[in-house]
């Protein structure tokens, strides 16, 4: 046990944060999810969602080992991520509100599993933007954010 706190301790801040899980999302139409960490290995997913949020969980070389809203995982190499910040609702029937309170005017009703475009956030609230609808959903009802 001593020698286990030990190397901790020994280990730079830069590879312990390393380790910490992230969000990116998708730069392309078009991204493939392959099975290991090289052109190599075969595909298992295609994405076809330009910014899709995948949290990163690993990396080896040029690629990330990154985990999906549906719980899918694979690897994608970084020329496919981008660090803009979008998400996913995972509630049904969000009400989109016009400030950050749930006293502001609705402005629309957003299904499950909508992608959404983050301008800020704070607190409990995002600023988002999907479509041609702009407004402040709770940070609870979103994935893609830490």
């Amino acid at each position: 046990m001593p020698l286990i706190i030990i190397l901790f301790l020994l280990l730079p801040y830069e590879i312990l944060h390393s380790m910490d899980e992230y969000f990116l999302t998708l730069r392309n139409d078009k991204v493939n999810l392959r099975q290991g960490p090289s052109f190599d290995y075969p595909v298992k997913i295609f994405y076809k969602k330009k910014f899709l949020p995948v949290l990163i969980q690993d990396q080896s070389d040029n690629f990330r080992k990154v985990r999906d809203h549906e719980n899918n995982s694979g690897w994608i190499h970084i020329s496919q991520l981008s660090k803009k910040k979008a998400a996913i609702t995972i509630d049904d029937d969000l009400v989109l509100f016009s400030s950050s309170t749930v006293y502001s005017n609705p402005i629309a009703i957003l299904k499950k599993g909508r992608l959404v475009r983050i301008n800020k956030c704070k607190d409990e609230w995002c600023k988002i933007y999907t479509g041609e609808f702009k407004g402040w959903l709770q940070k609870k009802s979103l994935w893609g954010l830490l």
